[in-house]
């Protein structure tokens, strides 16, 4: 018997060679006759639920071997030593594929990439093997998940984050003091590139992983990702949508490709260069560099960058929200910022998920634009998010966790590497996904936010000025504990509710979201799922029940048929009642103690909403002054700013 900890000295020991298919540990072993001949012996598999639960057993199951050749390194090329059905079962699998694909390719002629050994497209058994015997700090958890640590970068840096601006980038990207995109000159990002093609022809193995993106057939892209660490192929192999066999043999030349050097340090020495990590993009290039983070995130965040571009010049509208479908059809958006309930309110077991964070939308409806979830792994609960609890298993990658050294059972709530921790895997590992991920046109959108002064109501109806003026201010709220210096609620607005990812200015997103809105019709709510009854600190968080009550009223229609009543300030219509949330819940006004409290903070949010708003009045170019206008006189809060004893913005 093995504990799961000794997993990793298993496979290097003489004979152990392969995990399986399913995650049990397959080996091989040798009988000597008393004439000195050797003979194959049969294999023995422990099962994955052994293995995971930290126990291996033999098993003889002689009948599901094909043994064709010797088991020692000492095979010819190309001849099997180990049984058929096992994976990396040749000697040309265990070192490298035909590069050819590789080599011949436009990207690898150009750049001169011309790595030693090429892995294309492993399975998951297979990377699990070489990332166990040869990732420092891999392991396999309790339930048969891989624990990869991204060493330094334990989350994305968006400060590092580079565009390269030229004739065909100039007038398309959003630049300016908000913008995400750090301008960037093409000669600097050849030199980034070069210094990560000359990492990966240096390293030991590169991974290639052939891909697509879009669910959509029609909207598909060819994806190729190049790295040197099994955990990052595994993770797009998880994040990105597998090709079939004879897909891969057709791939042919990929339309976006990312150089992964993260093991490697940007060179602080380069132009442009602020730290020693640099992510690049190139829309010239179609290609993407990443040097000084191994972060696994980047990549799947680089892509998403990539068809904020692209799509757009499509004429299809690309999101970072979740999705989900009713049993009649009726898809629903849900747009939020960290914390504010997204995934959790995607995954509802009654609706089926079409995808929980980056989605498209076209003439024809709406599509995942991924093969798999990203999920927050802090404070996860079985009871709470029974379907990502559920996804916890072999194939799934966990990501700077803590986990017992021992037993390998992960501590969700410890933050002692990071507070961002991770857990990825296929879409197709939850129940009641539904795949492929598409879906019709949206008929309730919703926007999330976690105010945590407390003066938003749990729900209200939006106009589409409303709509697009709270589209473009993504708002929710810090509390105290989230951050170091964090004591009073902060207010946190990102873009289009993700600003670090848009290429495009948010004003061109708001506005195909109106054209969509106005051709294909669909409602727009507001959903609060912080504070009532007072700030943080003074009221309590909204329950989850009470949001997923509002929600299923939203879904039947009830709520869509009620009355409505306007709030002060924002100019919020807010239903007179919702069946099971509570008249004082519904109305945030009558849970304060303090009537000139509520409307000093309800005022405070409002200005803190006006200013930065006005940020985005530069991007009139694309939707035009007069609807600027109208967003922030009929979109925006009215803001008593003689009350506040603050001078209005000039704007």
């Amino acid at each position: 018997m093995l504990r799961t900890h000794n997993a990793i000295s298993a496979l290097l020991q003489p004979g152990c060679r392969a995990l399986t298919a399913s995650g049990s540990l397959a080996s091989t072993w040798q009988v000597t006759s008393d004439d000195g001949a050797s003979s194959q012996g049969a294999a023995w598999a422990a099962p994955a639920a052994l293995l995971s639960r930290g126990l291996v057993t033999s098993s003889s199951s002689p009948s599901r071997m094909k043994f064709v050749g010797p088991s020692t390194d000492s095979a010819e090329p190309g001849v099997p030593f180990v049984g058929a059905d096992m994976l990396i079962p040749q000697r040309t699998t265990r070192f490298g594929h035909d590069p050819s694909f590789l080599n011949n390719s436009r990207h690898a002629k150009e750049s001169g990439l011309n790595p030693k050994v090429v892995y294309r497209n492993l399975s998951v058994a297979e990377l699990y093997e070489l990332a166990l015997t040869s990732e420092r700090d891999t392991r396999i958890s309790s339930t048969g998940a891989l624990m990869a640590n991204s060493f330094a970068k334990k989350g994305r840096t968006p400060k590092d984050k580079r565009v390269v601006r030229d004739a065909g980038t100039q007038d398309d990207v959003w630049w300016g003091n908000a913008s995400p995109n750090f301008p960037m000159e093409e000669h600097e990002f050849l030199i980034n590139r070069q210094r990560t093609v000359d990492f990966l022809n240096f390293s030991k193995v590169v991974y290639v992983v052939d891909a697509f993106v879009n669910h959509k057939t029609s909207q598909r892209m060819k994806i190729r990702v190049l790295c040197t660490r099994p955990y990052h192929a595994l993770f797009m192999h998880n994040m990105l949508i597998p090709p079939t066999p004879e897909e891969l043999d057709d791939f042919g030349e990929p339309e976006f490709v990312i150089y992964n050097g993260g093991e490697f340090n940007a060179n602080k020495l380069t132009s442009g260069m602020t730290s020693n990590a640099s992510i690049d993009l190139s829309f010239k290039h179609n290609e993407m560099v990443i040097l000084g983070s191994q972060y696994a995130g980047e990549m799947k965040k680089g892509v998403f960058s990539m068809l904020n571009y692209l799509m757009p010049k499509r004429g299809v509208l690309s999101l970072h929200s979740g999705c989900n479908v009713g049993p009649a059809g009726d898809v629903s958006l849900f747009f939020g910022l960290s914390g504010t309930g997204k995934t959790t309110l995607s995954c509802d077991p009654h609706r089926p998920l079409i995808g929980d964070d980056e989605h498209c939308w076209d003439n024809e409806g709406v599509f995942n634009a991924e093969g798999g979830c990203y999920a927050k792994a802090i404070g996860l609960k079985e009871e709470k998010e029974p379907d990502i609890w559920k996804a916890v298993k072999f194939g799934t990658i966990l990501e700077n966790v803590d986990y017992d050294y021992h037993t390998r059972e992960v501590d969700y709530d410890s933050k002692v590497f990071t507070e961002n921790t991770r857990i990825c895997y296929p879409i197709n590992f939850i129940p009641n996904a539904q795949i492929p991920c598409v879906a019709g046109h949206p008929k309730n959108i919703m926007l999330l936010c976690c105010d945590a002064f407390g003066v938003l109501p749990p729900v209200s109806k939006l106009t589409p000025e409303q709509a697009m003026y709270l589209f473009v201010s993504g708002y929710t709220a810090k509390v105290a504990g989230t951050e170091v210096g964090v004591t009073e609620p902060e207010a946190v607005f990102s873009a289009c509710f993700g600003s670090v990812f848009l290429v495009w200015h948010p004003m061109k997103y708001a506005h195909m979201l109106a054209e969509q809105l106005k051709a294909h019709g669909g409602n727009v709510w507001l959903i609060n799922t912080g504070w009532t009854g007072g700030k943080y600190g003074v009221g309590e968080r909204m329950s989850l029940k009470t949001t997923r009550t509002i929600l299923d009223s939203i879904h039947s229609g009830a709520l869509e048929k009620a009355k409505f009543t306007k709030t002060d300030v924002f100019n919020l219509q807010v239903p007179d009642a919702c069946e099971g949330v509570a008249s004082e819940v519904l109305n945030p006004a009558v849970a304060w103690k303090s009537k000139d409290e509520f409307n000093h903070a309800l005022q405070s949010l409002g200005a803190m909403f006006s200013e930065n708003f006005d940020k985005y009045l530069d991007g009139e170019k694309y939707v035009g002054p007069e609807l600027v206008k109208r967003m922030k006189e009929q979109g925006g809060p009215k803001v008593d700013w003689k009350m506040l004893g603050k001078a209005p913005p000039k704007n």
